[in-house]
């Protein structure tokens, strides 16, 4: 894949404009998944964080906005993509290199090092499971063809003791991603992400950590949107998502 061109691209603004991500007007292209992930990342000012799977390094980006002082690692298999993250971390002065690599092999510096938070965005189907993108990027992005279980134990393997593996990913997942986190980490929660009140969650983060040894965690949900439907085209979050999306606020796992 070459390098996409300014035509290509589209400037958009996230966290109320605090962040700003070029990404493609026809490939993949972030929503408020990578932020949801970015907001739930503990992570404290002088720490190293790891991203598998970057894309344009939207997810990257909002954390470090949100947090200063970190060392930021992205890994991106798509060279195009590789490329915009190193731009869009780049734009704001972020402290960050992207490794055009495998999340499976990837190179040795890589594979020697280990950070206090791994965070990932995993391709929400699995080959075959839909029909698929024309857009090679999208297709990649979306539907890609390392199992989910490898992208925990690779998280696992460059944590830290001590360190959290934090996950989203779509519910129907969620056995899958679970059989994965309980074998490679401990002290495993999940905050589910529901669209509206009463409703089902089709999205989850799983956050598990690195020698844990407390009980699994099933968290209260989260609810993004208010009522029972959009009015006309507004976004219409909760107040609790409002102040993520926009203000840049975290989205701290509920302790009970």
């Amino acid at each position: 894949m070459e390098p996409f061109v300014e035509a290509e691209l589209t400037c958009d603004a996230f966290l109320g404009g605090k962040v700003t991500i070029r990404q493609p007007r026809d490939g993949y292209r972030a929503g408020v998944d990578p932020v949801l992930l970015a907001a739930s990342v503990m992570a404290r000012p002088g720490q190293c964080v790891l991203e598998l799977g970057c894309g344009a390094g939207p997810a990257l980006s909002c954390l470090a906005a949100r947090v200063p002082g970190l060392s930021l690692t992205g890994v991106e298999i798509q060279p195009a993509y590789a490329d915009l993250a190193r731009r869009n971390l780049a734009d704001h002065g972020f402290d960050a290199q992207v490794v055009c690599a495998d999340i499976v092999d990837l190179p040795d510096p890589l594979r020697s090092a280990t950070f206090d938070h791994v965070l990932a965005n995993p391709p929400y189907f699995g080959p075959g499971s839909r029909i698929g993108s024309e857009d090679a990027g999208r297709e990649i992005a979306r539907a890609g063809r390392t199992p989910l279980s490898d992208w925990i134990a690779v998280a696992a393997r460059r944590l830290a003791p001590g360190g959290f593996a934090t996950v989203i990913q779509r519910a129907e997942r969620l056995p899958d991603l679970l059989a994965a986190m309980t074998t490679h980490l401990g002290s495993v929660e999940c905050l589910p992400l529901v669209p509206r009140a009463h409703r089902a969650a089709r999205l989850v983060l799983l956050r598990g950590r690195k020698g844990g040894k407390a009980a699994f965690r099933l968290c209260a949900p989260v609810v993004l949107h208010r009522g029972n439907a959009h009015p006309g085209d507004a976004d219409h979050y909760t107040p609790q998502v409002s102040a993520i999306l926009r203000d840049g606020a975290a989205l701290p796992f509920p302790t009970a």
